[in-house]
This record gives C-alpha cells, structure tokens and sequence, in this order.
C-alpha cells in the first residue's frame, strides 16, 4: 500500500485565495411615487485584487458613483455581495479612504490640519501623525504650504491637498470619484502621474470613477467598462502597458487598440 506523504495535495481541493474586493450581482434601485422603481445598477460583477488600481468607465448618470459609494459603505445595495477583505461591507469603515470630484477642504482650517482631520477623527492625533502629514505634503508638491488656507491654493494643489487627507490614516482601499474632472488638461495630467507615483510608495488598492477613456487607459490595471444606466459591465479590460507609465505612452499603438476598445464598449466607436 501507498502511503501519501503529509504534504501532499493529492485527492484534495485548495481553496482559491480570497480577493482583495469581492462584488457579486450588485443591484442598485431606487424607490419612486407611483412609478416603478429606477434601476441605477444591474447585476455587477468582479472582483478586486490587492494593490490593483481599477477604473469604473462610463458615461455621466450610469451609476459609477452609485457603485462607488455601496463600495464604501456610504449606502446599502439593493442585493449582491459586497465584500472587502472577505467580509460584508455595511458601513463607511476606517480603512478606506475617500477623495472627490471637489476637494471640499473647510475653508476656516489651514491645509495641515485639513489633512489632519481624519486622524482627529480616529483619535491617533501626535506628533508621528503631525510628521505623516507634512511627509504626504512634500510628495505631492505642497512643501511649505502647510499654513496656507484653501482659498490661497489653486484647484489642483487643494485636491492634492485631499489626496493627501485620504491617504493620511494608511487606508487599504483608496476611492476616487473623479477626482480630476475639474482639472485642466495640463494639471489633470500631472495629478494622474501622481496618483500613480502614490500609489507605488503606498500599495494602496483603489477603486477609480471616470467618464475619460484616456484617462481609464492611462492609470489603470483593468477598467470595468459601464453601460448606460441601468448600468451592467458592457466589458473588462486588463491594461497590459507596462510600468512606469510616461506621457510617450499615450501615443502608442497599443495605447490606441486599447481605447478603441472602451469606446466600441461604450458605444462610441466602431
């Protein structure tokens, strides 16, 4: 008789490794008076891997930051599963962080201590919190402005300023609901090679909204391609472009095949 050793797999099934994020038949519908309920999102499905950056793509109104927010626990889905580090997802919780289209900094506190306020939040104020801050400030180009009021910045420095506020508590899951749509070209630009510099020094995993193809191609690991509302996934997209991503990338052939095919996904292009 065979004996099998200790070790062995043999006859046996290993479970496949938990994702990271795990979103099954995500529906999303709200009530309305005496018209059948509207149907935001529809049967989303897909999963989320550590340290993945993965755009939401689609048009204005088809439900991307109605996903976002069931996400981030900042609303309940109407079924599916919502799990983030293999548990049920309920409420906001303190290791997500989360940055929007406006920076919506408070306009009576100086930019340190907007980047501050989540550490208030959760009690961990200090002197490592204070140094945290004014490290975060530095790598994103806010060096010395650590005393300056929010109406003194431009559009660009405030929402590195909450970029800055978002990563502070060292979140696992980082999500950004088109947080440079209100850039100009040139500064939308150089926000996204600084995500994508902050995100290689933090590891953070996130979730990214956008209705910009080249932007989705640019920043992205995958892009999950929305439809119109009722939104489901018109497609997947794994962005196979090699890292550091540079400007010369964007006009490459590969850059090109690849939004061409978000755009047939989005109906846009043939």
């Amino acid at each position: 008789m065979q004996i099998e050793p200790a070790n062995s797999t043999q006859g046996r099934t290993s479970a496949a490794p938990v994702p990271f994020g795990h979103f099954k038949d995500v529906h999303q519908s709200f009530g309305r008076a005496k018209e059948p309920p509207l149907v935001a999102i529809d049967n989303i499905t897909f999963d989320l891997k550590e340290r993945q950056l993965v755009t939401l793509l689609g048009p204005s109104g088809c439900g991307k930051t109605t996903f976002l927010k069931i996400v981030g626990g900042l609303i309940g889905a109407t079924s599916g599963t919502i799990q983030i580090g293999g548990r049920d997802v309920t409420e906001p919780h303190e290791d997500f962080g989360v940055v929007f289209q406006q920076a919506n900094l408070m306009p009576w506190r100086t930019i340190l201590d907007n980047v501050l306020f989540p550490m208030e939040i959760l009690g961990r104020t200090g002197s490592a919190a204070k140094q945290r801050a004014q490290t975060l400030l530095a790598q994103v180009g806010l060096e010395g402005f650590d005393r300056a009021y929010p109406s003194q910045l431009s559009g660009g420095m405030q929402q590195r300023a909450a970029l800055c506020r978002a990563l502070i508590h060292e979140p696992k899951l980082l999500l950004m609901d088109e947080p440079f749509g209100a850039l100009d070209e040139l500064t939308r630009m150089e926000m996204q090679d600084l995500l994508l510099d902050i995100r290689e020094r933090t590891g953070a995993t996130t979730l990214f909204v956008t209705h910009s193809i080249s932007e989705a191609i640019y920043i992205s690991d995958a892009v999950v391609v929305f439809s119109r509302r009722p939104a489901v996934i018109a497609d997947y997209i794994e962005v196979d472009l090699p890292y550091p991503r540079s400007a010369e990338i964007r006009y490459s052939a590969h850059f090109t095949e690849l939004e061409h095919r978000a755009g047939r996904a989005l109906g846009i292009a043939r």
